[in-house]
């Protein structure tokens, strides 16, 4: 059971993670003409993004594994998501150009991250105690 529901939720990040990498990628290093359909988009927010999808997929193997750092990688992509959304506030309020779509996707995004990290946090520290059980009732 601890299997399906670790590999289901790594799963799914991980593809979270491999959409997000290419769509910023693809912003950043222009590939296939994104950057003009994007239109406004703001850069240091598109490298938040990008930077989150590599700690995402990392953080996909630490699901799988049932490692405890997978929670800090996930919590360190929140963080830099709540700083990026907070620098772009800046930027709106300072008469940046910016699409709207991006407060949206922005607040999705972070709270997808919460999501996985309390996943994480949860699951592996559950996971982790009845492990502690087993070993100390085998010693």
């Amino acid at each position: 059971m601890r299997q399906i529901f670790t590999n289901s939720v790594a799963i799914v990040l991980a593809f979270f993670g491999l959409v997000t990498l290419f769509l910023s990628s693809s912003v950043i290093f222009d590939l296939f003409g994104v950057r003009a359909k994007e239109g406004n988009y703001v850069l240091f927010v598109v490298w938040a993004n990008f930077l989150s999808s590599i700690l995402y997929l990392f953080a996909a193997y630490g699901f799988i594994k049932t490692k405890k750092w997978t929670i800090h990688l996930l919590g360190v992509s929140a963080i830099l998501l709540i700083v990026a959304f907070i620098g772009l506030m800046i930027h709106i309020n300072s008469g940046g150009i910016y699409e709207t779509k991006t407060i949206g996707a922005m607040i999705f995004r972070i709270t997808l991250t919460l999501v996985f990290s309390i996943l994480a946090y949860f699951t592996i520290s559950y996971f982790e105690r009845i492990f502690r059980k087993r070993v100390s009732k085998e010693v």
